[in-house]
């Protein structure tokens, strides 16, 4: 039975202790490397032993989670990031899955559950959980079904200024600093918004994020 090696990045030093401790007792898993932030990893990990998963924190010091998943996905693209976090957040879960995270799941979950995420990161190539499902998965199997529908090619109902806005609206701006990017008011942006929601049947920012990324829009 093959054994995945596991990297876990997290500040918390009694939280990353009992992470370690409960990932050891997963028997298809090893913990190779236990580190507190970001610059900690890219000093100590083994170019010549690299792990198959690393389990990574979003708010830490010196080198945060979107950094260092951002930095793993440029470096060693084949290792596996799976985002252990406690927020929720659209923009969180944004930023960590265009950084290039393959699955996102909450610190809070049980046992069961992140070893089932880390079976489906390692093993499928991603995992997502109720909550990214929620606000994700539903708008991407929206334009699966579509496709095989074989309905119109959503892109040909926007035009240029839609779509320099969904380009920012994949950013970490405000809707206020769009404004001021595009030398619109914010009453116009607030238009253009909602008329990609309503031509793409969309309800917040992150199902437009997931149109753009699934449409080559912006990549992650």
């Amino acid at each position: 039975m093959r054994r995945f090696n596991v990297v876990l990045v997290e500040d918390h030093t009694l939280l990353r202790k009992g992470l370690v401790s409960l990932v050891e007792r997963f028997e298809e898993y090893k913990v190779v490397l236990e580190v507190s932030n970001g610059k900690e990893l890219s000093e100590k990990l083994d170019p010549a032993c690299l792990p198959d998963l690393i389990l990574m924190d979003i708010n830490m010091p010196e080198m945060d989670g979107y950094s260092t998943t951002s930095w793993v996905k440029r470096t060693y693209p084949d290792i596996k990031v799976l985002a252990l976090s406690m927020y929720d957040t659209e923009n969180a879960i944004i930023r960590m899955f265009k950084a290039g995270a393959r699955g996102y799941i909450m610190k809070y979950c049980d046992p069961g559950d992140l070893r089932f995420a880390m079976d489906s990161v390692t093993k499928k190539g991603y995992y997502y959980s109720e909550t990214v499902t929620g606000r994700l998965i539903h708008t991407i199997n929206q334009y699966e079904d579509l496709e095989s529908l074989d309905q119109i090619n959503p892109l040909s109902v926007l035009n240029d200024r839609e779509l320099e806005f969904l380009r920012f609206a994949c950013t970490e701006m405000t809707y206020k600093e769009i404004a001021s990017r595009m030398y619109l008011s914010p009453r116009t942006i607030d238009g253009y918004r909602d008329a990609l929601f309503d031509k793409l049947r969309l309800k917040t920012r992150v199902g437009l994020v997931t149109f753009a990324i699934r449409n080559g829009i912006v990549s992650i």
